[in-house]
């Protein structure tokens, strides 16, 4: 949840995220909905989501191997990691889950 009460939620199916507030029936997409592919406005089995203090919304991009990120109103999303297909470098991922930070600020995730 983020500090205005927002719940983010991945669907690995339509692989976009959908932000919620209480009582709502639809949720909006803030994170892509152009469908599966590794392009920068799409997704493939999006699993971890957070949100920092800027808003900002970070997603686990699970089959594409990399962590995404989404500022509000942007189409595009850039890679923050990874990408870069799957292994076992300090710059690869294979499958990242789930993401975190710590109280300075620093990302976190697990593969």
């Amino acid at each position: 949840m983020d500090k205005n009460g927002f719940v983010y939620v991945s669907d690995t199916e339509k692989n976009e995220v959908r932000q919620w507030k209480e009582g709502d029936q639809n949720g909006r997409i803030v994170a892509v909905g152009n469908g599966q592919g590794n392009s920068l406005e799409q997704l493939f089995s999006p699993i971890g989501v957070i949100v920092d203090r800027l808003d900002q919304i970070y997603v686990a991009d699970s089959m594409n191997n990399r962590v995404m990120r989404w500022c509000e109103g942007n189409v595009q999303g850039e890679i923050v990691v990874g990408g870069n297909r799957s292994g076992q470098e300090s710059n690869q991922f294979n499958g990242p889950t789930g993401l975190s930070f710590d109280v300075d600020g620093d990302l976190y995730g697990s593969d």
